[in-house]
């Protein structure tokens, strides 16, 4: 069957490991079942992959892609949760589990004509999403929904005030989308005006460049910065406020400000990716509100290359999209 995958690692020119064509049909374990997919969407950790980053040599050939929409051997309508996992082992949540992984680390990925998952990963796929938006959801949107929803303690039906730095990146711009969606005032900061200007487009309240003065203090950010915007998160929120944090871009090691911290109670929550009740749960946002992942190319799976290329050169905004 056809597929993208990793064939070599490279941390300085991870295109050269990426080779799209034949690859051997999906093997299906106990208590797992196969889709045929529709629509797959690429993300950085496809780059990490070949730069072997959580994926080593050993493991090699392997076929990437964590996001995909198809099919299923029931002939179900799906989206695939690519987080493997025991839900048991995490207290309920399968991204607490300490072996827990994603698809394209440990088994094949979704940028291919066929994959194989475990059946109580497929979610079903709402008509009103087309393949190619049900595709992009699993990764960058769903660490998100997590993060704005599940994680920031904003009020259920909406009125919370939320700071997304670093408009533009794909997991911000989710959190963009989400937050007004839930009914939430959103504020973004980008060092870019044209990155700013598509923001208000989107619908936020303001954007700003990092660290400007906000007209108020905000409930909780939305951080995936790290060192560069990490004080001005700090100092964005209302005393009891949270940043919630699932990446750091420019810097994993920020001064703490542990006097801020402490003094004003806030906290700071760790989060990644979601688990398949929070996808469920975004599906049914999506649904409902008619919001939608912003895609910036649709092109057929033999033509990956071109699409890691422009992953790899940041030449997007919005998700790249491969169909089947």
């Amino acid at each position: 069957m056809l597929a993208a995958a990793a064939v070599s690692i490279n941390p300085d020119d991870p295109l050269s490991g990426l080779a799209v064509g034949e690859q051997p049909e999906p093997t299906v374990p106990d208590g797992w079942t196969t889709v045929s997919i529709r629509a797959a969407a690429l993300n950085h950790h496809d780059l990490f992959s070949l730069r072997g980053v959580g994926l080593p040599a050993d493991r090699l050939p392997m076929i990437l892609g964590c996001d995909a929409a198809g099919v299923s051997a029931d002939g179900e309508d799906v989206v695939i949760h690519a987080v493997i996992g025991d839900p048991a082992r995490g207290g309920g949540d399968e991204t607490l589990d300490p072996s827990r992984t994603l698809l394209s680390e440990l088994h094949p990925g979704t940028l291919a004509e066929r994959i194989a998952v475990p059946r109580a990963n497929l979610v079903p796929k709402p008509a009103s999403l087309s393949w190619e938006e049900a595709a992009c959801l699993p990764t960058a949107w769903l660490t998100a929904y997590r993060m704005v929803v599940s994680r920031a303690g904003l009020p259920p039906d909406g009125g919370g005030r939320i700071l997304v730095q670093g408009a533009g990146g794909g997991v911000a711009t989710a959190a963009l989308l989400i937050g007004k969606a839930a009914g939430h005032t959103v504020f973004v900061t980008s060092r870019d005006e044209a990155k700013r200007r598509r923001a208000l487009d989107l619908g936020a309240d303001l954007a700003v460049e990092p660290g400007a003065r906000l007209p108020t203090q905000v409930d909780a950010v939305i951080e995936t910065v790290g060192a560069a915007t990490w004080s001005h998160s700090v100092r964005a929120l209302v005393p009891g406020g949270r940043i919630v944090c699932s990446g750091a871009t420019s810097g994993p090691n920020p001064p703490a400000e542990l006097n801020r911290i402490f003094f004003r109670q806030l906290s700071v929550i760790g989060t990644t990716m979601g688990s398949r009740g929070e996808l469920l749960g975004l599906v049914e946002l999506l649904d409902r509100t008619g919001t939608r992942p912003l895609i910036d190319d649709v092109r057929p799976l033999a033509e990956a290359r071109a699409s890691f290329e422009r992953l790899a050169h940041g030449e997007m905004f919005g998700k790249l999209v491969l169909t089947v």
